[in-house]
This record gives structure tokens, C-alpha cells and sequence, in this order.
């Protein structure tokens, strides 16, 4: 009889067949919910890019608007010609970093248009095909000179999407800078023109790009900081500054 209590003892002791499958349930869970946050943790701490490749940033027929014979410090922006916040660079912080370190750093830029902006793409073409006559410089000067004269809408606030009203502003401002207007024109539809377009939305993408103005100097990727224009213009000549300390 004792043998026969001991065993039931331990029959009452022992683990149900439900008791087991919630222990095994909840292994797997734990399991599971491990192997998620360990990846989920990899993922979280794998390391920063490093520097973009100098010919992701830079190919060889992407315009320049100021050259340094060393080239120690390239500045790469990739642009839209109709972006507002391009223009707002233009005028507040890369014209006068342009103006200033001439001749000190190499300044590249690059096609980036927007779908958003339906006359991104015919400036572009316009600025392209006054690179063909060597007068890239003028042309870029003269689309955010005058932004307002082709890009916004009559009512000065939004984007325009009056390509006639821009075509006949490129052909003028190609006409000041002095530029063969067959060939501007002939020019500004050809493939060669496009292709050029199509490597620096490429390049973008490679190199991250998702916006305008992105800017990168030597490889680097310039994160803005500063709440006004003057801020990021400071922080931008601090990070060329000591680039070209370096």
C-alpha cells in the first residue's frame, strides 16, 4: 500500500499535458521575441557610412563653379533649379561661400530634380546646354538670379508649371550670356544633354540623396544645424575651414 501512495504521489506531482505545452509555448515565444531583438539590436547598432566615393559625388563632365589647383577641398551640392530652399542657398549661403574660397576649394554641383517640380528638369536642360558653350556659370547665376521670373507662379508663393513662360526666359538668358541660340536650343532637347541629367539623379541615389540642397564636403555629408540661413552659412564655412586645415 505504501508503494502504491508513493506512486501516487508523484502521479499527482508530476506535469499535465497541458502544463507541458505552456511551458514549451512559452519557451518558443522567448525564443522568438530573443532573436527580434537581437537582430533588431544588430541592426540598430551597425556602423555610419563613411565618406561617399569622390566618383559617386564627382563625374568627370559634372560642372564646376570655382576650381582649386590641389583640389584638398571638394564641395558637391546636388540641386533642383526650381527648389525654393535652392534658392534660398543661392542667395544666403553657397554664393558667397562660391565668391569667397575661389580658388581654394574645387565647388561641384549636381542634377537633382524633383518630380514635385515641374520645371526642374527644362532648367536643368537650359544650364546643361550652356555648359556645351562654356558658359555654365552665367546660365546657373542667371535661373537663381531671376527664380522668380520663370520658377514661381504669378502668384509669387507657388511653384510655376508654365514651361512656355521658362523656355522663353532660358532663350533670353541664353541670349545675354551669349550663347548660339540654334545650338542652345538644339542642345537643350539632345540625349547628351539628358544623359548628363540622368547621371547626377544616379549618383544622388547612390550617394543617398533624397532632397535639395544636399551638399557634401570631401565626401562628407553637410548635416545643417543652425535655425537661419547666416547659422548654416557659418556652419558650412566651419567645415570647409577645417577641411582645408586638415
Amino acid at each position: 500500500m505504501a508503494k502504491k501512495k508513493s506512486k501516487a504521489v508523484v502521479a499527482k506531482k508530476g506535469l499535465s499535458a497541458n502544463a507541458w505545452t505552456t511551458i514549451v509555448v512559452i519557451v518558443v515565444a522567448v525564443l522568438v521575441i530573443g532573436g527580434v531583438l537581437v537582430f533588431n539590436r544588430g541592426g540598430s547598432n551597425s556602423p555610419a557610412p563613411g565618406a561617399v566615393a569622390a566618383d559617386v559625388l564627382r563625374h568627370p563632365d559634372s560642372n564646376t563653379l570655382t576650381t582649386s589647383p590641389n583640389t584638398a577641398v571638394t564641395v558637391v551640392e546636388f540641386i533642383d533649379y526650381q527648389c525654393p530652399v535652392c534658392e534660398a542657398y543661392y542667395q544666403n549661403v553657397t554664393r558667397s561661400v562660391e565668391h569667397d574660397y575661389a580658388g581654394k576649394i574645387t565647388m561641384v554641383t549636381r542634377n537633382f530634380p524633383l518630380p514635385m517640380h515641374p520645371l526642374a528638369v527644362p532648367a536643368a536642360k537650359a544650364a546643361e546646354a550652356a555648359s556645351l558653350q562654356g558658359k555654365y556659370q552665367p546660365m546657373f547665376d542667371k535661373l537663381y538670379g531671376d527664380y522668380p521670373a520663370w520658377a514661381l507662379a504669378a502668384d509669387g508663393q507657388n511653384v510655376s508649371d508654365d514651361t512656355a513662360r521658362a523656355q522663353a526666359k532660358f532663350e533670353s538668358y541664353a541670349t545675354e550670356i551669349g550663347l548660339d541660340l540654334a545650338k542652345f536650343r538644339a542642345d537643350m532637347a539632345s540625349p547628351v544633354v539628358q544623359q548628363r541629367i540622368d547621371q547626377g539623379k544616379a549618383d544622388g541615389a547612390k550617394a543617398g540623396v533624397s532632397g535639395t540642397p544636399t551638399i557634401f564636403v570631401n565626401g562628407n555629408q553637410f548635416q545643417p544645424a543652425g535655425q537661419t540661413y547666416p547659422d548654416i552659412a557659418r556652419q558650412l564655412r566651419s567645415e570647409i575651414d577645417k577641411a582645408l586645415a586638415a
